[in-house]
């Protein structure tokens, strides 16, 4: 089998990061994300775009979005150094999906599809420990002692992103942004939606199998 190139879309808290871990074990693939693609690459030369800053490290130093024209160039490298990827958070609006057509094939487009109130749902119950980062969530995946990390015994706190009414807005920027994306790739031979309600091993036996027959 052909290692295969995947794009996964979804809105925050559909669950792309865990398929997306599962597609990179199954298929031996890299898992590219537009955050670690950014932090890999920050002090690459970009003087050549003629943009504001010569690096991508100017920006994020600056507090400034990172502009399209840069987060395009960023990806690329990144997938040009892949043997077969599934790319996550990246495109973000159309612009970007028509630049990404012109860099790479995609062999398969999953889009996890999960209703706005579940989304709420699991977005204000992610708790996240204060040292070493690790998620939890107050329904779906409790820690042994409430409130304390299973895996270093750091406190458990909700992020300030993770508010209800952060995540709203959040989900409102999502359906803005990148809900056309979505509409851009349907009708496609490499599109599928994946039912995202389920639970996660449930959505992993579609996800796979959309892989693998398109792979």
């Amino acid at each position: 089998m052909a290692s295969p190139n995947v794009l996964i879309l979804g809105a925050p808290g559909a669950g792309k990061g865990t398929q997306s871990s599962r597609i990179v074990d199954e298929f031996d693939i890299e898992h590219v994300t537009t955050g670690d693609a950014l932090r890999a690459n920050k002090d690459m030369d970009i003087g050549h775009l003629d943009t504001e800053y010569d690096t991508p490290r100017a920006y994020m130093e600056a507090g400034e979005l990172v502009p399209d024209e840069v987060v395009n160039e960023i990806v690329k490298t990144a997938l040009a150094d892949a043997d077969g990827y599934v790319l996550d958070g990246y495109p973000r609006n159309l612009s970007q999906a028509e630049y990404l057509s012109e860099i790479t094939d995609l062999d398969v487009v999953l889009s996890l599809d999960v209703g706005t109130e579940e989304l709420v749902d699991r977005l204000t119950g992610r708790r996240v420990c204060d040292d070493c980062g690790t998620n939890y969530h107050v329904e779906y995946d409790q820690p042994e002692e409430e409130g304390v990390c299973d895996e270093c015994g750091g406190e458990l706190v909700q992020r300030d992103d993770d508010t209800e009414e952060t995540v709203r807005e959040r989900l409102s920027v999502f359906e803005e942004n990148t809900v056309p994306v979505i509409e851009h790739y349907e009708g496609s031979e490499a599109f599928v939606s994946i039912d995202g309600e389920r639970a996660p091993d449930a959505v992993w036996e579609d996800v796979r199998d959309a892989v693998a027959e398109r792979a």
